[in-house]
């Protein structure tokens, strides 16, 4: 009699706000921090709804694993050290 393997939960889809244009006049560096931390702010929200409450678990792979299922670019290896690091002050709040 074989048992078949539990399968994992769907995650929800995850609503954002929407968007708004971004202010004129900055440098080119701040858009580029600006997405950047948007970027990480979505993976990490999806990691921890997926399950990952500690900055040791969420590996590179992991994270780049999890962009490919919301649907984002790979992240650089930046982001995935601010993805770390906002799982990290989440698990301290």
């Amino acid at each position: 009699m074989a048992v078949a393997a539990p399968t994992l939960p769907e995650l929800p889809s995850l609503a954002t706000l929407p968007k708004k244009p971004m202010p004129a006049g900055r440098p080119r560096a701040w858009y580029e921090s600006h997405n950047r931390q948007l970027k990480a702010m979505r993976l990490a929200i999806a990691l921890l709804h997926s399950g990952v409450y500690r900055p040791e678990q969420a590996s590179n792979r992991r994270i780049r694993a999890t962009a490919v299922s919301i649907g984002v670019h790979a992240p650089s290896d930046t982001t995935c050290r601010a993805v770390r690091s906002l799982i990290h002050d989440a698990a301290n709040y």
